[in-house]
């Protein structure tokens, strides 16, 4: 996401890096390059104008001390407006209800239906709470099918009364919730290809009769700026208290994520990153601007880790390679838990100054982590304790095994027996692993 506007933001920033002064005249080019970047992005026209100015103003009117640099205050103004634009703060859910009710709203074939799936897995980690799933959408074909399948993967129940009243339904579904100690219900309603009035009835009359602390409005970023009229549309009659922006992931421009809090004061508060389930993260404006200018986003890479990564195994294997004793089991148990964090490369585009080191393009390929996991699992519980014993008759077996060639073998225990020798240099060098 936002990769053709951060690419561009930065080339214009690094040009002024070297400037001894601000000026109107050497900043100039600049502000052109970044208005024609966040223009090319889709970012509201209006949006666009505001901004620019406001930062040339800062940037012209701003005493710069004698400890910073002129390039470095104009960064900075740079990210602190950008993070005004996106919002300013981030903006939390309200769960104060018992149960706290979640109602969902959007146009058909905005993700609505997933984007629920993945509120109610993001809110069970997050708050270790009880959520119930509710299928309103009783006009669009398999929607209540859909529902009941997403239920299955998460292992979270759905309450349906197949093609009932949507209203009844969704207060059935509170009372079943009280009676069965639910802490959130999640109510999925129906959308449509526009916004028409019998829809935006119903919706109006289910949020009447069931007071939901949350009416989240689903909209795909893929939409553009079509999305500020749909969220406007929505707004006048519903009191929407935040979107989420779905398939963000696959639009590198990300000019809806600019526009949307400025033009209609809703506040964003959760981003869809991937297809997956656990695809779904809050969002937090600073951070945002940070990725965007290439200052990374550790926080949230730490945040993923806590979620993903087991802590008590981490510090056996961190222990293990301090004493030279990792083997290839403890490699592939490490490997496991890395994967829980989701596609490398998305990680890695987190840590600051990625894009100045290559690692914002690298691509790692998932059959090449399944190569590794699969030659490892092909090997004896001796072999994987032992990786010094595999010579060539092993290799062949091995490779045979996995159905991978002899080189990718040998290829693998070179990189494990070169990653062994770093390991014990470091520890040698200050008697601890640098984490």
């Amino acid at each position: 996401m936002f990769e053709s506007l951060g690419d561009r933001l930065q080339n214009a920033l690094h040009k002024i890096k070297g400037y001894g002064k601000i000026t109107e005249e050497n900043i100039g080019d600049m502000m052109r390059e970044i208005r024609l970047a966040l223009l090319e992005a889709d970012v509201n026209y209006q949006v666009v104008k505001e901004f620019t100015q406001t930062v040339k103003e800062k940037a012209l009117g701003e005493e710069v001390q004698k400890s910073i640099k002129p390039g470095d205050l104009f960064v900075k103004i740079v990210k602190d407006e950008l993070t005004e634009l996106l919002g300013g703060e981030s903006v939390p859910l309200h769960l104060n209800g018992d149960p706290a009710i979640l109602m969902l709203v959007g146009l058909q074939g905005s993700g609505k239906t997933t984007a629920l799936g993945k509120l109610a897995n993001f809110l069970r980690k997050k708050h270790a709470k009880k959520p119930l799933l509710v299928a309103c959408d009783v006009y669009r074909p398999a929607a209540i099918d859909q529902l009941i399948q997403i239920g299955k993967q998460l292992n979270v129940e759905v309450y349906e009364e197949g093609k009932g009243n949507p209203v009844d339904i969704s207060k059935h579904a509170i009372s079943y919730a009280k009676e069965n100690g639910y802490d959130y219900v999640l109510v999925d309603t129906a959308g449509r290809l526009h916004i028409d009035l019998d829809l935006m009835n119903e919706l109006v009359e289910m949020e009447q009769e069931i007071h939901p602390q949350e009416v989240l409005l689903v909209i795909d970023a893929m939409m553009g700026q079509d999305a500020i009229n749909v969220i406007t549309g929505f707004n006048e009659k519903l009191p929407l208290t935040g979107v989420i922006l779905t398939k963000l992931d696959g639009d590198t421009r990300g000019g809806v994520a600019l526009s949307v809090r400025h033009l209609t004061q809703v506040p964003i508060k959760f981003i869809g990153v991937s297809e997956k389930l656990d695809g779904l993260d809050s969002f937090d404006p600073e951070r945002m601007a940070g990725r965007i200018l290439g200052m990374g986003d550790i926080v949230s890479l730490v945040e993923k880790a806590q979620e993903a990564i087991d802590e008590k195994e981490a510090e056996k294997t961190a222990k293990k390679m301090q004493q030279g004793k990792f083997d290839l089991e403890d490699f592939l148990s490490t490997l496991k838990q890395i994967k829980k964090l989701g596609p490398l490369e998305n990680l890695l585009k987190l840590i600051p100054g990625a894009s100045k080191m290559g690692l914002s393009n690298i691509k790692i390929p998932p059959k090449q982590m399944a190569h590794i996991e699969a030659i490892i699992l092909s090997m004896t519980p001796l072999e994987r304790k032992n990786p010094e014993i595999i010579k060539a008759s092993r290799k062949t077996r091995i490779a045979k095994g996995c159905g991978l060639s002899v080189q990718e073998v040998n290829k693998l225990l070179q990189q494990f027996d070169q990653m062994k020798k770093m390991m014990k240099q470091i520890s040698k060098g200050n008697g601890r692993l640098p984490f």
